[in-house]
């Protein structure tokens, strides 16, 4: 079965749901799903280290909102597809959140005959499904650093068609140090 859509888990209010017990049976969460994410640093990360560039471009969320892994990961995989043909070698990329939150799902079945539904337990538990970080509003969801400001434009233009990607409104702002 396909994924629910974004909006099914993004604006709800949730209690960080982390805890997965060493003690068998008083553990609710019978398996943590693995976290989509392959890299959380790309580019030339030793020189970001170091204060080697001069452009530090910060993406943050606008909402309180669930990102969920694979989210972040289609954003990840876009931006390093595009950025080395776009802006060349010299840049860096990290994504600063990190999903510790497990997403829960009560599945309910409907069949052919469409008069009536299951009902289920209400407020039951649910199975693991998947992993989202919880971002609070202003929180820093990725860093970006350039070596040269001509390549801007360029960087905005690829977050700009990213941001589909995201269930929440961006803003980004930019640091040049001199």
């Amino acid at each position: 079965m396909a994924l629910r859509k974004a909006s099914a888990y993004s604006q709800r209010y949730t209690r960080p749901y982390t805890r997965k017990s060493k003690v068998r049976s008083k553990s609710y969460v019978k398996t943590v799903p693995n976290s989509k994410i392959v890299k959380f640093k790309m580019g030339d990360i030793t020189g970001f280290d170091k204060g080697k560039y001069p452009l530090t471009i910060f993406v943050r969320s606008k909402a309180q909102v669930q990102l969920r892994d694979n989210s972040i990961e289609s954003v990840r995989q876009y931006l390093n597809r595009f950025l080395p043909v776009k802006v060349g070698k010299d840049w860096y990329f990290e994504v600063k959140i990190y999903p510790h939150h497990i997403l829960r799902e009560n599945k309910m079945l409907t069949g052919a005959g469409a008069d009536r539904m299951q009902t289920g337990m209400s407020q039951s538990f649910g199975k693991t499904i998947g992993r989202a970080a919880l971002v609070k509003e202003g929180q820093v969801i990725m860093i970006f650093g350039l070596l040269n400001q001509k390549h801007e434009s360029e960087l905005r233009k690829l977050l700009n068609s990213a941001k589909a990607r995201l269930p929440c409104k961006i803003s980004t702002e930019t640091v040049v140090k001199k």
